[in-house]
């Protein structure tokens, strides 16, 4: 087979994949009700189509029982997340407990679902694999350091897989029915954050600063940059139409930040790093990044230790807007709905600002810090706080 003829397949299947990477949540139907990774799609882009209100009201809420850092994920409009004793909630759309299970071990990691299956990492070195319908264990697999990041989930040589990097310094791939090994990297050091993918490519940057490639069918590194300083939070992958692209030249681009206070552009082509660029030079000693990008078509979103959420134009680099939060920013990553923008802030402020002019459109402010990343379907979002109290906002009527 051709290599341009391999790159259709590979594109075609994840395509095939979008329903268990809730990529198309405005689509209509199960889809609608669905965000079942920790930025909603596999590239982790931190973007949807999917409309919320710009005056949101409060729902509901319902407080658990322990702290988390788990960021939500949702399943037939479900939401599920694990608190830090290893106990898994999901909560209907009223609000009601719908699911209970205890892992009885601690856990920090962000939840990944597909087919009714929930994956997550657990701080005692193991991938598992849950069965939402029969609350039943369906495999392990054990790695030899603690799991903290979520896992991602794409298609690699015609299999389902499961990505995810652990404290053993290995990022491993495995077949997501039977748990089996099907390659690893080695990396310098330990893996903190989420992992990217982007066709047959696994891309994540690490504490040693280094920035990846991955070949995800033999676990071999197809290109590295170092960067400025180490890397704590995982990059995101612009998709669709892109601002680079120019007749049938395709590349794509990957934002990422590092500890100093750098957002990188990096261009994507072959499994090669096509080119790299400083979008964003550090600020100030307040201008360290440590969440995930949010990319929408045209403008990259992306929350400082400076306190801002800054909207940077793709094309060139300059800033768009930013907008100063009431308070410090966090782990918390922003994320794109349709037209607007949800971002939160470490001491409980959730604001919805307009993506086109930075405009402050509603905010809450919810009493609690919130150190996790939103969710969101279709005319609803869901922010959780470290205190474990799950928010859901949307349209009364």
């Amino acid at each position: 087979m051709k290599r341009q003829e391999r790159k259709l397949v590979i594109i075609f299947c994840l395509l095939l994949l979008a329903g268990c990477a809730g990529k198309s949540a405005s689509s209509g139907g199960e889809e609608a009700q669905s965000w079942t990774l920790f930025r909603g799609d596999a590239p982790m882009s931190g973007c949807t189509n999917s409309q919320i209100p710009a005056q949101p009201s409060l729902l509901w809420s319902y407080k658990s029982d322990a702290r988390t850092s788990s960021s939500p994920v949702i399943y037939k409009n479900i939401v599920y997340w694990c608190d830090k004793r290893g106990r898994i909630y999901g909560l209907d759309e009223k609000g009601k407990l719908h699911f209970d299970y205890n892992f009885s071990t601690a856990v920090e990691a962000t939840p990944a679902i597909c087919d009714g299956v929930l994956y997550i990492g657990r701080i005692d070195g193991f991938m598992t694999a849950l069965s939402l319908s029969e609350k039943d264990t369906l495999w392990n697999f054990e790695t030899m350091g603690q799991i903290s990041a979520s896992p991602n989930i794409g298609q690699f040589q015609g299999k389902s897989a499961l990505v995810f990097g652990s404290y053993d310094n290995y990022l491993y791939c495995l077949d997501i029915e039977t748990g089996k090994l099907l390659s690893r990297f080695e990396s310098g050091y330990y893996i903190n954050g989420a992992v990217a993918l982007w066709e047959e490519y696994f891309v994540f940057g690490g504490c040693d600063a280094w920035f990846r490639v991955i070949n995800g069918a033999t676990g071999i590194a197809t290109d590295s940059i170092l960067l400025e300083s180490y890397i704590p939070a995982s990059p995101a992958i612009g998709q669709g139409t892109d601002v680079h692209n120019k007749g049938n030249e395709r590349s794509l681009p990957c934002y990422v930040a590092d500890h100093s206070g750098n957002v990188y552009e990096l261009l994507l082509k072959g499994g090669k790093i096509d080119k790299c660029d400083k979008m964003l030079k550090k600020v100030d000693d307040n201008g360290t990044f440590v969440s995930v990008p949010a990319v929408s078509k045209e403008t990259l979103f992306i929350l400082s230790d400076d306190r801002n959420l800054y909207a940077i134009n793709r094309k060139d680099g300059t800033i768009r807007w930013k907008y100063l939060q009431k308070g410090a920013s966090g782990e918390s990553s922003p994320l794109v709905c349709g037209d607007k923008v949800v971002s939160c802030s470490k001491n409980g402020f959730i604001s919805v600002l307009s993506a086109q002019s930075g405009d402050l459109l509603w905010e809450y402010d919810a009493g609690e810090q919130i150190t996790a990343s939103p969710a969101v379907i279709e005319g609803k979002f869901y922010v959780l706080t470290a205190k474990g109290t799950m928010f859901c906002f949307g349209s009364e009527y």
